[in-house]
């Protein structure tokens, strides 16, 4: 049955609609409880062209057709549903996805073991559901030699990290990118095929799990690939990361692009220090050794790893009680109000030894695991004395104090002036060692007094101001002016230490 195209059903043409899908919600399949008002919505978008025909109509609750907004009604959906699945965490790849769907029933495996047999510059891929032989190719720079095909969903995994292997999956799942992608692809073609390798019989995917995420999302069973069969491993991780940060066309979330350099440094720098052939062993000497021996990454590419290590040991460290309010995206939220730049213009720079030292790592005088135990119990102190009151819902006095608080601005001003308390309390007086505040070992009392300063900065009279007070201006400015503003209102290093003008 067809009508005019119109958007208002009548009261008959509503009952057909509710005889044919019942009193459930389109968007979810929940029933819509009597007595709730019910909503018709176009299936295919009536602003992109959707027929008002009855078989383009189908019933919502009032909330979820408010919710959907412009959105063809089949992608909030997927929309609903891929929220749905973001709800499980923030460090998502391909394989939880692909989990998820098995579990869902949507697909009924993945990762399937396979045979590769490799004869006259072609190779057959194989197991108890499929067969198939492809042409190699060889690349002129590497000589790895690699394939392209078609793969069903039963094949392919994430290329994570595992017991049996490190895994080349430099990124997790975006949730915007993921729909955005969705819809992309449901008018236009993929350009690029998903790139893999073969490990232990398993085809393991590491780029282009962005794209295989959303084709899932519309329901495609097979994918196109590149598959490579025995390529270097570091130097293709090498190529990998650079693919995804330097030259990737989405960049990286800079807290994603801290966890996984610092993870791919990491292991690089415990088998530095497992190496026995070098007798002097320091942090210097360990830039300068992959220097050397990666001649594709310049020394300045080599020291950005080297902070990611750093800032990875203290963010995601199960003792940091910050790491559950830091954003993993490149902005803040009201669930998470700090994000990684907030923390390293401001914790860090001030007090993290961001740079490579000489202290040889044997020996007592390095003290990096200090620092970084020192950097965590200090963050604690500021999560024990503000954070910990964080409440997202909430539109209290206290809510709004603790929003300026941490404002971008306002946080990277204060941690300088933090900053010359604490070397003050600890009594650094010299340049070298105000650069390694946390770079030694620190008494529990010292902690006390450092406690001390936290509660000063935060019981700092102008952070209670009425809404919409000068303060809401100030911390909206740069640094430099947000600084000097706090100083001339009384937020000054003297007033941190509870002394006298």
């Amino acid at each position: 049955m067809a009508f005019a195209m119109r958007r208002q059903l009548k009261p008959e043409e509503k009952e057909i609609v509710l005889k044919r899908h019942g009193r459930i919600c389109y968007a979810t399949g929940h029933e819509i409880p009597e007595g709730d008002v019910i909503h018709f919505d176009h299936i295919n978008a009536y602003s992109a062209g959707g027929e008002t025909d009855l078989n383009n109509v189908a019933p919502m609750c009032q909330k979820h057709n408010l919710e959907k907004g412009t959105l063809p009604l089949e992608h909030f959906r997927i929309k609903l549903k891929i929220d749905e699945f973001f709800r499980q965490g923030d460090r998502l790849t391909l394989k939880n996805l692909l989990e998820y769907l098995k579990k869902s029933g949507e697909i009924k495996g993945f990762g399937e073991r396979i045979t590769a047999v490799e004869t006259d510059n072609k190779i057959k891929i194989e197991n108890h559901s499929f067969s198939r032989t492809f042409e190699l190719q060889e690349c002129p720079l590497t000589k790895w030699k690699y394939f392209y095909c078609t793969l069903p969903v039963s094949l392919i995994d994430s290329d994570d990290d595992d017991n049996e292997q490190f895994g080349l999956q430099p990124r997790y799942l975006i949730p915007e990118k993921v729909f955005e992608m969705f819809r992309h692809f449901l008018d236009y073609p993929v350009l690029q095929p998903s790139i893999g390798r073969i490990v232990n019989g398993r085809l393991l995917l590491f780029d282009g799990q962005h794209k295989a995420a959303a084709l899932l999302w519309s329901g495609r069973q097979n994918f196109e690939c590149k598959i490579y069969l025995n390529p270097e491993i570091n130097r293709l991780n090498q190529a990998n990361i650079s693919a995804h940060d330097k030259f990737a066309q989405t960049r990286f979330y800079a807290s994603i692009m801290i966890l996984k350099l610092g993870a791919v440094f990491g292991k690089d720098f415990e088998a530095y220090k497992d190496d026995d052939s070098i007798k002097e062993k320091t942090e210097v000497g360990f830039i300068d050794y992959l220097a050397k021996n990666n001649t594709s990454l310049a020394k300045a590419d080599i020291t950005k790893r080297f902070r990611s290590y750093l800032y990875d040991a203290i963010l995601n460290n199960a003792d940091n009680k910050c790491e559950p309010l830091i954003s993993k995206s490149n902005k803040g939220s009201k669930e998470q109000p700090l994000t990684f730049d907030m923390i390293s213009k401001s914790i860090f720079l001030n007090f993290l030894c961001r740079d490579p030292l000489f202290d040889n790592i044997l020996t007592d005088d390095y003290k990096r695991d200090a620092e970084t135990k020192n950097i965590i119990r200090f963050m604690n102190g500021m999560f024990d004395r503000s954070l910990v009151n964080w409440n997202a819902g909430s539109g209290c006095d206290a809510q709004l104090k603790l929003k300026r608080i941490f404002t971008s601005k306002a946080i990277i001003a204060w941690s300088e002036l933090v900053r010359d308390a604490v070397c003050v309390r600890l009594k650094i007086n010299d340049s070298d060692d105000k650069a390694k505040i946390f770079y030694r070992d620190v008494a529990d009392s010292a902690f006390d007094e450092l406690d001390e300063i936290w509660q000063r900065l935060f019981e700092w009279k102008l952070w209670r101001s009425p809404k919409n007070s000068e303060i809401d201006t100030r911390i909206a400015g740069n640094k430099s002016t947000t600084k000097a503003w706090m100083k001339e209102m009384g937020l000054t290093v003297t007033y941190l230490l509870g002394m006298d003008e």
